[in-house]
């Protein structure tokens, strides 16, 4: 069977993407013995750094994938807390104790105790912008010996250890504090360790044999940045990259199937209704807007069915999500009756925009008359935050840095949410996400999480229509790289090239 012309990838363009990339990997191994112990890992990751690789910035993801940086608590796949580096913790009101891990050294030799954890979080609590996952939260370290730290918030939270998850709160050796920015070469606790950084073209990591876990099975990361996506479907056609990151779906299909995976994104394609003015302040026509979204048909024909439909706010990222659900109970449907409504979206995702054009055919069909304004999102975002649409697309990331999706429904339907593109003021959507958002980590809060979905699901304030995943792919000789929904994990202790 003839493939799709936009599945067909130009020569030209093969030529010059394993021009470029053979020139990037080549010689890209470091002082150590690139022979010791295997393979270096060869990797082609999508973005460059955007702050220096500091901790401090959405850079941090990027060490916690090199497994280079490590943090006091990780997250299993439910999203619960487990020990790193931190063995064990509990709490006392607004105090969390955490127990530091014995025998930890970081990368320039020095040791992990409660003083390091401590200057750590204290940088990370007093940057310039905050890392997100503490924006809002008061929260102060100390140390209460040389292996405890006692850590104390304004008020108290039942996500203290997710929250200190967050690659962004990443613990690194005294060393890295040195000067205005925060310089993670050398001074991380993990696997390999971050021995040089080329600007924004490449990384070079070595094992660490002093590792707390044990020794890697390889014996060092190679890392190359390559923005442009049809470049690095060619690194791994080509053999140039053992690993590549973010392969676009247009590219996925020329591909051998067996090197690619797919990994279901915790982020979720959502229509957001305007519940405040317009014509869905009526609940009867956002159910009529509901209603005629055929999600099945974009994911099949925008995300050639790479994308799940959305049966919730929450994917299969999120496998409890489904297994909690029941079903909502929805206003009955009005008629469109010709009803005219705006629908805005962005550029920045190339996806939205043909989202947008599905969309506006089906509202069409079922009776509305639907104009569109797509702009780049920088264009677009203080429009759709001040309620200027009808309706808005939006690609949203459903869990942030705590690993707990309770966040992001507050912030996005809550009456006082900071991202309530719905304008969604509803007294018993309040109290659910109020529950949720006190109710302590575990099965109880997971609970309250899906009756706050429900909540918001029955007033048809957003319609979800799918959930994006994003295509990896691994050489045929790669073993035991990550999968992870979260972006945190990607190459591991275990990982290795046969």
């Amino acid at each position: 069977m003839r493939l799709p012309a936009r599945h067909l990838l130009p020569v030209t363009a093969v030529t010059a993407a394993s021009a470029l990339l053979t020139g990037c990997f080549a010689g890209a191994e470091s002082s150590a013995d690139a022979g010791a112990g295997g393979q270096r890992i060869r990797v082609a990751h999508m973005l460059p750094p955007r702050s220096g690789l500091s901790p401090l910035s959405d850079d941090a993801f990027k060490l916690s994938r090199w497994s280079t940086a490590e943090t006091l608590v990780k997250l299993d796949k439910e999203g619960d807390a487990r020990p790193a580096l931190a063995t064990e913790w509990q709490q006392s009101g607004r105090t969390w104790t955490f127990e530091i891990r014995d025998g930890v050294t970081f990368h320039d030799g020095t040791k992990l105790d409660a003083k390091a954890v401590v200057r750590s979080l204290t940088k990370a609590v007093g940057a310039s912008p905050k890392p997100r996952i503490l924006d809002g939260v008061e929260l102060t370290a100390k140390a209460e010996d040389t292996d405890t730290v006692k850590v104390t918030t304004g008020t108290e939270d039942p996500l203290v250890p997710q929250r200190l998850s967050s690659p962004q709160l990443s613990i690194l050796a005294a060393k890295a504090y040195k000067g205005k920015t925060v310089n993670p070469v050398g001074a991380g606790t993990g696997p390999f360790e971050l021995v040089k950084v080329n600007g924004t073209s490449s990384a070079t990591l070595d094992r660490y044999d002093k590792y707390w876990g044990g020794k890697a099975k390889s014996p060092g990361i190679d890392v190359t940045f390559v923005p442009d996506g049809t470049a690095r479907a060619a690194a791994l056609r080509t053999g140039e990259a053992d690993i590549v990151e973010a392969i676009p779906v247009s590219q996925a299909a020329v591909l051998d199937q067996d090197l690619i995976t797919e990994v279901p994104m915790p982020r979720t394609n959502t229509l957001y209704l305007n519940t405040e003015k317009g014509a869905f302040e009526d609940a009867s026509l956002r159910a009529a807007a509901r209603e005629a979204i055929d999600a099945k048909s974009i994911v099949e024909g925008v995300y050639e069915g790479r994308a799940d439909v959305a049966k919730g706010l929450l994917g299969p990222a999120l496998p409890w999500a489904a297994e909690l659900r029941t079903p909502v109970k929805h206003t009955k449907a009005g008629k469109p009756n010709g009803t005219t409504i705006t629908i805005g979206t962005f550029t920045d995702r190339a996806e939205l925009p043909e989202v947008a054009a599905t969309l506006q055919q089906q509202l069409q069909k079922a009776g509305f008359k639907v104009k569109l304004d797509v702009r780049e999102y920088a264009n677009i975002e203080s429009d759709a935050l001040a309620g200027k649409f009808d309706a808005f697309i939006l690609s949203r990331a459903t869990v942030l840095d705590s690993g707990d999706p309770a966040a992001y429904l507050y912030s996005d339907f809550a009456s006082d949410g900071s991202f309530n593109l719905s304008q969604l003021a509803d007294s018993s959507v309040d109290a659910a996400l109020k529950k949720a958002g006190e109710t302590k980590a575990g099965d109880a809060r997971r609970r309250a999480i899906i009756e706050a979905e429900a909540a918001v699901l029955a007033t048809d304030a957003a319609v979800p229509m799918l959930h994006e995943r994003v295509i990896q792919g691994d050489a045929k000789g790669v073993v035991d790289a990550a999968h992870d929904p979260r972006e945190r994990e990607l190459v591991t202790l275990n990982t290795y090239v046969k």
